[in-house]
C-alpha cells in the first residue's frame, strides 16, 4: 500500500498543479479588483498643466455628468497607442474626458497634446504622484469611469481598446448617465 502510495503521490500533485496553473492562465489579468468601486473619487486638487488656466479637482468630478478619467504621461508609449481612441471619443461622441497628467513634466504634457491632439476637457497634474496613488492606479494608463455624484464605478487598467470601449465603457456610461 505504502509503495504504491509513493507513485501515485507525485501524479496527483503533478494534476493539481497543472489545474491550478490551467485556471490562472484562463483569468484576465486586466481584471484586478479594485478596492475604490462604488466609493467617492478621493480628494484631490492638481494643478495645471502648462498653457492651461484650469487644473482639476475631485469636486470637478462631481457635477452631475459621468466623466471618464485617464491617467496618462508623455514618457508612456501605451498611452499614445489608446490616445485616438480618446480623441474618438470626446470629439465625435461627446464624451467628457478629463486627464490625470502623471509623474510627467507639465511643459512635455502640453508638447505631448499638441502634437498628438487634446481630447481633455479639463487636466491636472500629478507631479508627484499622490493622486495616482489614492486612485489606487499601479500605473499609466489607467482609466477610471466616475458617474455624475463623483463615485467610481469602474477601473480599467491598461490601453482603452476598442473592444473594450463597446463591451465595458461605454455601457458603463450610458448607465451613469440615466
Amino acid at each position: 500500500m505504502l509503495r504504491r502510495l509513493i507513485y501515485v503521490l507525485p501524479v496527483l500533485v503533478f494534476v493539481a498543479l497543472a489545474a491550478v496553473f490551467m485556471t490562472g492562465l484562463e483569468l484576465d489579468p486586466r481584471a484586478v479588483p479594485s478596492g475604490r468601486i462604488d466609493k467617492p473619487v478621493p480628494a484631490f486638487d492638481l494643478p495645471p498643466i502648462e498653457g492651461r488656466d484650469e487644473g482639476l479637482s475631485a469636486a470637478d468630478l462631481a457635477d452631475g455628468r459621468p466623466v471618464l478619467v485617464n491617467f496618462f504621461a508623455s514618457w508612456c508609449v501605451p498611452c499614445l497607442a489608446e490616445h485616438p481612441q480618446l480623441m474618438k471619443m470626446a470629439r465625435e461622441e461627446g464624451v467628457r474626458i478629463v486627464g490625470v497628467n502623471y509623474k510627467d513634466r507639465p511643459e512635455d504634457a502640453r508638447r505631448w497634446l499638441d502634437r498628438h491632439g487634446d481630447p481633455y476637457a479639463q487636466i491636472g497634474a500629478d507631479l508627484d504622484g499622490r493622486t495616482g496613488i489614492e486612485f489606487g492606479i499601479s500605473g499609466v494608463p489607467e482609466t477610471f469611469v466616475i458617474d455624475g455624484r463623483g463615485h467610481i464605478i469602474a477601473q480599467h487598467i491598461g490601453v482603452l481598446t476598442a473592444e473594450a470601449l463597446e463591451t465595458r465603457i461605454r455601457p458603463l456610461l450610458r448607465e451613469a448617465a440615466e
